[in-house]
């Protein structure tokens, strides 16, 4: 049996590979960094820029807020079922410092998590149908 296609479950606002990364803007008037990109204009207030630059972001920070959801999302996002309760992180990346939310793989206990914790991004699947297999990032601890 061939294997589906893995494609992202949102187009543009992440790379895949061994080393995925987020893909965000740069700001090039006042260098505020924002995930996901913006093209339309600066977010900072005190910035009138509308010129950006795609970056790479950081694959690495540290877990500022973490949550177990114990129930499955409302429409229109795409839980597996049956559905399975999942830990969300929000993370403070560590060249930019501003926080990204994702789910953490669901082979991570939170009750071994805490604020702190050192995590790098990886790519995992968030579902599949019949044509296809849709990946998004996580945030996985980084082994010591």
């Amino acid at each position: 049996m061939a294997s589906k296609p893995r494609v992202p479950a949102v187009e543009g606002w992440f790379t895949l590979g061994e080393t995925p990364h987020l893909i965000g803007a740069q700001c090039r008037k006042c260098q505020t960094y924002f995930f996901p990109k913006t093209v339309t204009m600066c977010s900072n207030p005190s910035c009138d820029s509308a010129d950006f630059d795609e970056v790479e972001l950081s694959r690495t920070g540290r877990i500022w807020s973490y949550t177990q959801n114990c129930y499955a999302p409302p429409q229109p996002y795409v839980s597996p079922e049956p559905f399975e309760p999942y830990t969300v992180a929000a993370v403070e990346l560590s060249h930019e410092k501003m926080v990204v939310l994702g789910q953490m793989p669901r082979d991570v206990d939170p009750e071994g998590l805490e604020a702190g914790t050192e995590v790098e991004l990886v790519v995992g699947t968030l579902y599949e149908d019949d044509q296809s297999e849709y990946l998004m990032w996580n945030w996985k601890p980084v082994e010591a």
